[in-house]
Parts: C-alpha cells; structure tokens; sequence
C-alpha cells in the first residue's frame, strides 16, 4: 500500500472512531433525558412550585433536559455567577487597591472600590502598607463613586446582618463591626466604635444581640450576660467621615479630606491576585465582595464607580450573546430585581469554562459538593467531589448551577433554579442533589 493511500484510509478511520463516539455520546444523551425527565414528574417535592432546569453535555456541545429552560426566575446568588465572569474579563490578573498622585509633600489617592484593605478574610496588606509607610501627607479624594449605599432591591429590613454591609468607594475591614467575647468582656474592633457599642437597660430581649441605629453609628445589646464564645459582625454606616477616621486611626497618623478630580494619568497600587478575591466571592458567597467588584471594574473601565455601568459594559461587551434578555441589578443577587433564565446561565457557565481554560483553577474558585463552601452540606461528605458550582437563596427561592463530573469523566454544565416554594429549602436542596447525584452515577 502506498504512503498516500495509509494516510487516506489513516483519516477516515479516525473520522470514523470520532463519529462513533459522537453518536454513542448523542445516545448516551438521549437515555439522559428520558431518564431526568422521568425523575422530575416522579417528584412531589417539585411539583409544588415554579422549577427550571437545563443540563448541557460540554462533549457533545448540546442542551441534554430542559424545564421551563427558556423562563425567567430569581437566581438569588446565582447572580455572582456574572459577577465572576466580569471580573475574569477586566482584571483577569490582580485586584487594583487604589489610585494615587504625589504633589510635593502631599499624597492624594482615591478608592477603587477595593474590597480587601484590611478586611480579616483577606491577608494582603500592600494598600495598608503603601499608605502607612509614605512619609508624605495624606489626603483622601472622595467622590468617584456615584451610588447608593445599598444595591437596587435589597431588603433593608436585613441592615443588621453581616451580609449587607454597605457599598462605598473605599471599604474598611469590611464596612463590618465585629464584636466578641472575651473572659466575660465584650470586645469590639474596629476599636473605634467602643464607645459606641453600649448596653440597653430597656431592652426586653431575652437573647443577646447587638444591633445597630439604623441611621447611626450607635449599637446596643441587652443588658445581660455575654454569652461565652459570642461573636458578631455587624454593618457599620459608612459615612465619609468615618472613612477619614478609621484611616486616621488604623494608619496611627492624620488622613485629610481633599475635593479633587482623579486625574486620568493617577498611578494605581494593586492589592491580591484576582482568584484569591474571586474565590472568596464565590465559595462562602460573600454579598460585600462581590458588590465592591463590580466598582473595581468600572475603575479598569472609566473615572466614575458604578455598578449600573459595570454590569451594562460587561452586557454589552461581553454577554451579548446570551439568548434571553438578563435582568441583573447587582453584584451579589440580594436584589429581587434580578432575572434570569436557566438556558442563559447554561450559557454563561460555559464562557466562564472556556476563559479560565484550565478545569483545576476553576473548580478550585467555587465551592465544592461535600467538601466546600456554600455546596458542603448539599451533597455527601468526600474527598473528590463531582459537583462543582454556585448555589443561590432567597426566602421561598433556593438555586444551584455549575459542572457536575460524571464517573466516566463527562462534564455536564447545569442550572437548576427554584422560585416561590412553601416547603423547607432543605427538602429543595435535598431534590436537587438527588437528580445531580444521579447523572453522576450513571452516565
């Protein structure tokens, strides 16, 4: 046989081997689907309420099941999903901490909306360090951020709880207030606030809790034994004289207040890695990292800090593809305002899998089922999970979407979304992982 003639019928046993497996895949996929299908009209739990799913084989390119896959639904914090995918397109590289000019003897700089300066999740201090050991003096520059202190939506009832810290254009220690015990002592930091955080002899409150005017920084609990090994974090109002006094007080020198326009040739200092905040935004699901983000991109985009600009440039610039319209307001997926389809977030996923393009480095970023994050409890304990995403809840709306690894070694993208339940998020959660759990195990 010629050499020409080998490498000819070479070709088409190859195409032949990879057409093979494209319809045992396509088979594969077919036996799938009735069998999910079949698992969905079994179940009492989702019968009760408004459900949507899509499973996406990333083999085959193809949309696997869907369920109401083309409707809108609340993500909750399946909304950080966007969040992320935005952040891997602007600064796919490190986290910019602040802006800065030197005039003199004068350092003037700006916020970037940083999220990490001296936030205890974060151990990075090179922002804290910049500004601390300069031997010139400081001037803070408000200004470039142009919003509220809370996203569109938010229920402001919940201004108490860690998980709604409030938004600026530069965060300290989290815009949090952490109280604990210590040898029978309430302890406060930052330390600034210790003499705001008071005793109420009025209060009728069996439990202890502090909790905070909701217009001031004044915080009262009751008047009643600390419990041993009590902790809290609280939110704390941002104010911009809050911001020059925390910084006066932690950097042990005076910060001053100076109104001026960045100008656009400012010097930037950078904080952390990208993945390092990323992950941190995604595997506990922290609300306030990822709200501050959305800043930090506009910062990389143009002079003003806006989340309304942020999510409309990553939109257009980079989601315009999507087949459904997405309604998204905000970073973290507090809002009720957002809305969006299972079949988009399908869509998404996979964008985020092709830009990271190293399956290790992303699962690494989200949370992990059995093993980590927001996904620990929602599948069996184990050293190797298979599932490997976001989950998001709201009262009444529970969501998870992300990869799930097969035993064979397939990977199925997926968006299960559940919106106005009445039964426990834990008999949902539960639903979930049953029909998941099963695509693993079988396919």
């Amino acid at each position: 046989m010629c050499r020409s003639q080998f490498k000819i019928n070479g070709l088409f046993l190859l195409l032949a081997v990879s057409a093979g497996l494209f319809l045992s895949s396509c088979a594969v996929d077919r036996r799938m689907s009735r069998k999910v299908n079949g698992l969905f009209k079994e179940s009492e739990v989702l019968k009760k309420h408004y459900v949507g799913f899509a499973l996406y084989d990333m083999s085959t390119e193809k949309m696997v099941f869907e369920n109401n896959a083309d409707k809108y639904f609340t993500p909750a914090s399946n909304t950080k999903l966007f969040t992320f995918y935005g952040g891997l397109k602007i600064t796919p590289d490190s986290i910019p901490a602040l802006r800065y000019i030197e005039r003199g003897d004068s350092l003037i700089f700006w916020g970037t909306g940083d999220p990490s300066f001296l936030y205890a999740k974060f151990k990075g201090t090179r922002a804290f360090d910049f500004l601390k050991t300069t031997n010139k003096q400081l001037y803070f520059a408000p200004g470039r951020y142009s919003g509220d202190f809370y996203g569109k939506g938010w229920q402001w009832d919940d201004y108490n709880d860690y998980y709604q810290s409030e938004i600026n254009e530069f965060p300290i220690m989290g815009n949090l207030l952490e109280a604990k015990e210590n040898k029978g002592a309430l302890t406060v930091s930052p330390q600034l606030f210790a003499d705001c955080v008071t005793p109420d002899s009025s209060s009728k409150e069996a439990s202890f809790l502090i909790k905070r005017d909701f217009n001031t920084n004044r915080f009262n609990y009751p008047a009643i034994k600390v419990p041993e090994g009590y902790t809290q974090e609280v939110p704390y109002k941002v104010s911009l004289s809050t911001t020059l006094a925390l910084l006066s007080d932690t950097l042990n020198k005076e910060v001053g207040l100076i109104r001026m326009k960045m100008p656009t040739n400012a010097k930037t200092v950078y904080s952390l890695k990208a993945d390092s905040v990323f992950k941190e935004m995604m595997v506990p699901s922290d609300n306030f990292i990822a709200e501050q983000l959305l800043l930090v991109y506009c910062n990389q985009i143009g002079e003003g800090l806006s989340a309304e600009k942020a999510i409309q440039y990553i939109k257009e610039n980079y989601l315009n593809g999507l087949q459904d319209k997405p309604v998204w307001v905000d970073g973290s997926g507090l809002s009720r305002y957002n809305l969006v389809t299972p079949r988009d977030i399908i869509t998404l996923l996979e964008l985020i899998y092709k830009e990271v393009n190293d399956q290790k480095r992303l699962f690494a970023m989200l949370p992990a089922g059995g093993k980590s994050g927001t996904l620990k409890n929602a599948y069996p304990k184990t050293n190797e999970p298979f599932v490997f995403g976001k989950t998001g809840t709201l009262s009444n709306i529970h969501c998870q979407s992300g990869y799930v690894v097969t035993k064979k070694n397939r990977v199925y993208l997926f968006s299960f979304m559940n919106n106005n339940f009445v039964s426990s998020t834990t008999a949902v959660r539960d639903e979930m992982g049953k029909i998941i759990t099963y695509i693993h195990e079988n396919y």
